[in-house]
């Protein structure tokens, strides 16, 4: 699945492709092998088959490295149209909680949030890289439930944009702690619990 947002435009001799996978696929791997204190971008590059200077054109460091090759393992994540909202969202919290399993986007999610307390840029290229990209399926996700009756239109863009960062807050917030944190499953019956309580409330509750 190609990235929701296009790559920021360079100036000088455009960016291979190819390398550019290669590099992110060999940090994933460096970070399974190594963890996240050894890996270098020396190793890299070496297992990238690349040239340090290669490299070093792209990513200013080891940080900027990480997130964008856990972004593209986000980047996977895709709204399943499985007739109905509480069904699309199942559907889409077991694909983010799959993801977050791997021990690639396990090791690196922790390690870039930990860096980020302590470094702006950091914290803002998480943002822009992985947080903004995905927000969107809140965006496609809301609309399919307009179109089908499930949820009533928002004519006011401020409260629409406000309401779809919630949401994307409290499923994010809820899976990543789940899974990373509690290191607990997310499984069919933990979703279907979670959506319920997120479309109905409190309430649901009292009713499961």
């Amino acid at each position: 699945m190609q990235s929701r947002t296009s790559a920021p435009h360079t100036t000088g001799r455009p960016r291979s492709a190819t390398a550019d996978a290669a590099i992110l696929e060999a940090t994933r791997a460096a970070l399974v092998e190594l963890g996240w204190s050894k890996l270098t971008l020396g190793d890299v590059a070496t297992r990238a088959g690349v040239a340090k200077t290669t490299l070093y054109r792209r990513w200013a460091g080891k940080n900027e490295l990480v997130v964008d090759a856990v972004a593209e393992l986000f980047d996977e994540l895709e709204l399943p149209d499985r007739g109905s909202l509480a069904a699309d969202i199942e559907g889409v919290v077991l694909q983010f909680a799959a993801i977050l399993s791997r021990p690639e986007a396990k090791t690196a999610l922790m390690a870039v949030v930990a860096e980020s307390t302590r470094d702006e840029p950091l914290r803002e290229r998480i943002r822009t890289s992985i947080v903004d990209r995905q927000k969107c399926l809140v965006l496609e996700g809301r609309a399919r439930a307009q179109l089908r009756g499930e949820l009533p239109p928002e004519a006011d863009p401020v409260t629409a944009a406000r309401t779809a960062d919630l949401i994307f807050d409290v499923v994010a917030g809820a899976v990543v702690h789940r899974t990373l944190v509690s290191a607990e499953p997310v499984d069919t019956d933990w979703t279907r619990s979670f959506t319920r309580l997120l479309l109905n409330g409190l309430t649901a509750s009292a009713t499961a």
